[in-house]
């Protein structure tokens, strides 16, 4: 049932980096999109602000890259940032410029669900309540937004991890990254482990491969390459008959391989905000062996999965036995009452609630 019996006028920015399509390039874009799904299915208004290419079930408009082209002076300028830094920039700073002049008109409320420093900066700015979920861990560009944002903002953290993170510099609701239950569903497991997401360095895909062989347990990669000098160096040389590059696979060709997997692996360079690849995985009954880093300690749990040290490669392959082990119908009942993306949806829902009450709207 829905925390609120309003129906809302919500806009719903995203980021601007890639489309919120499938396939998905990463958890936030998985993320947006089951949100702004669920929140259409209970009637609300969601107009989705995000990158072209994005699903045209969703009512998008398109955050306008490209539209700052630098005169020569400025070419010449060896302190100027990427062109990609000032197209993005310019991109929500229209978008805010135009929520100030008539957000009241159009939207009951804003979610800024983007990556991006201005939505938080500018956004006291607005007449109408802003949401901001916080999907990283404290980052100078946003701890600096922070600074700016006034009593119509309310923060929202994808784990208590995340939470605990930030709450020197701002205090949040913790409201759990969830997963759409009916199309993550229970697999046979039994094949090969599994490693699923972008393929850049803070993931440390070559980490898996190494723990994998130690495990004699074969291997299957899936996702987008992003960094293509490191995947070049450090994981392409490690792939073998044992351990197989899949691509960047579409949503249902994942799934499969997720269902299928004996278990699968996770394993963060850096603080994982939330690690939606775990829950996805225990969704389908598969457990999780993972470095404990970030909210991975909330999400693998003894019934789920196993944890190793960071950057243990031999500690991890010993987690991966004993995740393998599990009883795949208690990891997907576990996934069942905590990473449903109806109940993330709740929680949101209550957050919105609390932020109208307060503006008196």
């Amino acid at each position: 049932m829905s925390s609120t019996s309003r129906t809302l006028r919500i806009c719903l920015i995203a980021s601007s980096r890639f489309p919120v399509s499938e396939p998905f390039a990463g958890g936030l874009e998985a993320h947006t999109h089951a949100l702004a799904r669920e929140l259409r299915r209970r009637g609300h208004a969601v107009t989705l602000f995000a990158k072209a290419g994005s699903d045209p079930d969703l009512d998008v408009h398109e955050l306008p890259l490209a539209v700052y082209t630098p005169d020569e002076t400025a070419r010449k300028d060896v302190a100027a940032p990427p062109a990609t830094w000032m197209d993005e920039h310019h991109a929500y700073l229209g978008l805010m410029l135009n929520l100030m002049k008539g957000g009241r008109q159009d939207f009951d409320l804003v979610h800024n669900n983007s990556l991006h420093h201005l939505p938080v900066a500018m956004s006291s700015a607005l007449d109408i309540p802003v949401v901001t979920t916080l999907h990283t861990p404290p980052l100078p560009w946003l701890t600096s937004a922070v600074e700016f944002a006034g009593p119509n903002c309310h923060f929202v953290s994808v784990s208590k991890a995340t939470a605990l993170a930030w709450a020197h510099i701002v205090s949040s609701t913790a409201v759990p990254n969830g997963v759409d239950l009916e199309q993550w569903r229970p697999g046979p497991g039994g094949g090969p482990a599994v490693w699923s997401g972008r393929i850049v360095p803070e993931k440390a895909p070559h980490q898996a491969i190494l723990a994998a062989r130690r495990a004699a347990i074969p291997l299957r990669l899936a996702g987008e390459v992003l960094d293509r000098t490191y995947f070049e160096r450090e994981v392409e040389p490690l792939l073998g008959d044992d351990v197989e590059y899949v691509g960047h696979l579409a949503h249902g060709e994942l799934v499969e391989l997720v269902r299928e997997a004996c278990v699968a692996l996770v394993t963060p360079a850096w603080e994982e905000p939330f690690g939606l690849v775990a829950a996805e995985a225990m969704s389908c009954g598969t457990p999780v062996a993972a470095f404990a880093r970030g909210a991975l300690t909330e999400l693998v749990t003894q019934d789920t999965g196993a944890l190793a040290t960071p950057g243990d490669v031999q500690g991890l392959a010993d987690a991966m036995h004993l995740a393998a082990a599990l009883d795949r119908r208690q990891v997907r009942r576990v996934a069942e009452m905590r990473f449903s993306h109806r109940a993330m949806v709740d929680g949101y829902e209550s957050v919105y609630h609390d932020a109208l009450e307060t503006s008196g709207a």
